[in-house]
């Protein structure tokens, strides 16, 4: 199957930027306004989330983007349709980041049926296991959706073998073992020792993401050899102000721009 992040990551010859919102914070109109934004802004790819009760990976700033979007009464139906209006003006790699119970709901062929006529590129079930992965992987091939998996540094070689199996997409390499926007330093030498294990073992390009809030933090990220740098929490906070989350994606957007060789 064709990977448009690898493609990408090699046409560029420079790690991707990866901004990430949830579809429908604050509302399916301006969450519409607010991913142009992000494209026009420097995004390489995007990743989005769709609305959940109980987001367990995510902290209280992406937490605070899910009732939001769920305050609006957005529905799974407005966030396939935000989707097909991005299209229409963009054709960067778009990677979904859900819960396993909004795919069960839908049913499992329907919604990635819905990705594939979206124009969907990936999608991450944030807490399905590894040992599940198998009653998604077939719908997801049939309809040449990719399938993004986590690792961190807590993950073991064994399970790391297992993990390679099904991702095809991209690796989401955590920069922490914690929720999604605790402010703690990125350590360059841990995440490039991570970073060194996994790529050993596998082919897909290796994105950071997890509590990367500043420029500093992108540096440390590419510095260690990363593909791509996903950041959520530092631009979801300033939503819905279009001109700040302009500023913070230029400032991220800017310190990914090495040569390939760095």
């Amino acid at each position: 199957m064709n990977n448009p992040y690898a493609d990408l990551r090699a046409n560029l010859k420079r790690p991707l930027f990866v901004p990430f919102v949830v579809i429908g914070d604050p509302n399916p109109k301006e969450s519409l306004a607010i991913i142009k934004t992000l494209i026009a802004s420097g995004a390489d790819a995007l990743e989005l989330g769709f609305p959940f009760s109980d987001p367990t990976a995510d902290g209280p700033v992406i937490q605070a983007a899910d009732v939001r979007a769920l305050g609006a009464r957005t529905t799974i139906d407005d966030c396939f349709e935000v989707l097909k209006k991005v299209r229409q003006d963009s054709s960067i790699p778009i990677g979904l980041l859900v819960y396993f119970n909004i795919i069960l709901q839908r049913g499992i062929k329907k919604f990635y049926e819905d990705c594939k006529a979206c124009g969907v590129t990936s999608v991450l079930i944030a807490d399905l296991p590894t040992e599940h992965m198998h009653e998604v992987s077939d719908v997801a091939k049939r309809n040449g959706i990719l399938q993004v998996c986590i690792v961190s540094e807590l993950t073991s070689e064994e399970r790391l073998k297992t993990v390679l199996m099904h991702a095809d997409g991209y690796l989401y390499l955590v920069s922490s073992p914690s929720v999604t926007g605790v402010k703690d330093s990125v350590l360059q030498e841990s995440i490039a020792a991570l970073i060194t294990r996994v790529r050993r073992n596998t082919d897909p390009p290796l994105f950071v993401g997890f509590g990367i809030h500043t420029a500093s933090d992108v540096t440390s990220v590419v510095k260690a050899g990363a593909d791509g740098v996903i950041v959520g929490s530092r631009i979801v906070k300033d939503i819905p102000d279009l001109k700040l989350i302009e500023v913070a994606c230029k400032e991220l957007r800017s310190a990914i721009s090495f040569p390939s060789s760095v």
